[in-house]
């Protein structure tokens, strides 16, 4: 047998900075999560064709491991893959939730990948790795680098490793899922054109704890929060002080060395700005 982890991460911030060609682009300091990871195994079994164990609730068309089974066949011109997993079946062990906001899906595909990439002797590089991750899902490349921490940019496919130690974070997932797709389509609807990118010049350049201490608010750190507000109303009875919002949510987040937060005056080279109100209509 053969297995990886695949680590959940959070968005220390979220900021949209445009849309074109159908899609929003970004910039965002993804951090993975030590602590929580998914497991993928390659197990030995004779199987009639790619066989996934532990996502029954996905079909197989629509789960992203396979996905990135086909994306990986399409760049391959030898059948290698398609041979090894007749004789091997890919198992999840899920701990992440869905629909979170903590990139689950994503993390399963690249963390395949990655240990196809290794098993199989693929000798693919990275950068190629994560190119071809990009055709499954636009968080894929970050976690086919597999950095700690990172910047990220463009439609997700421009990934910076940032260099500090991991956070000691805290999760809290509701019992509610939000639709990424769905956020996105609120966020484009009410909130694109109030976008400023004056308002977060240089955040990509602070270290993600100073970031959460000196901006405090989950709600201008993260421009997709009030987007899923507006798609998931009963989000606004769970705010709690300390707590910040990862990715289209809806997991909320803290570190457990931040106990209060300075006022955004103790740093006056940060401009923070000042969020825009948001309503649905």
């Amino acid at each position: 047998m053969y297995s990886i982890k695949a680590h959940a991460k959070v968005n220390i911030f979220l900021k949209i900075t445009g849309h074109k060609e159908g899609y929003h682009t970004l910039l965002s300091r993804f951090m993975r999560v030590e602590t929580l990871y998914d497991t993928i195994t390659f197990v030995p079994q004779s199987c009639e064709r790619f066989t996934i164990e532990g996502c029954e609730e996905v079909p197989r068309e629509s789960n992203t491991i396979y996905k990135a089974f086909v994306a990986l066949n399409s760049y391959l011109d030898n059948p290698i893959l398609i041979h090894f997993f007749l004789d091997h079946k890919v198992v999840v062990d899920k701990r992440i939730p869905s629909q979170a906001g903590l990139g689950g899906g994503s993390s399963d595909a690249a963390a395949f990948m990655r240990l196809a990439n290794e098993v199989c002797g693929l000798k693919i590089d990275s950068d190629t790795l994560a190119s071809i991750g990009s055709e499954v899902g636009a968080d894929l490349p970050f976690f086919v680098y597999n950095y700690p921490s990172a910047n990220v940019r463009g439609f997700g496919e421009i990934v910076q490793p940032f260099f500090e130690d991991p956070l000691p974070l805290e999760l809290y997932t509701p019992d509610i899922g939000c639709d990424t797709a769905v956020v996105y389509r609120a966020f484009r609807k009410y909130l694109l054109s109030r976008i400023d990118p004056s308002l977060f010049l240089g955040w990509e350049n602070l270290d993600s704890e100073t970031l959460l201490r000196i901006v405090a608010d989950p709600v201008a750190l993260n421009d997709l929060y009030p987007a899923a507000m507006i798609a998931y109303p009963e989000l606004e009875t769970l705010e709690k002080i300390g707590w910040f919002f990862s990715g289209s949510g809806s997991t909320f987040f803290r570190v457990a060395s931040i106990y209060s937060a300075p006022k955004a005056e103790s740093n006056p080279n940060l401009y923070i700005g000042d969020h825009p109100s948001f309503t649905k209509h």
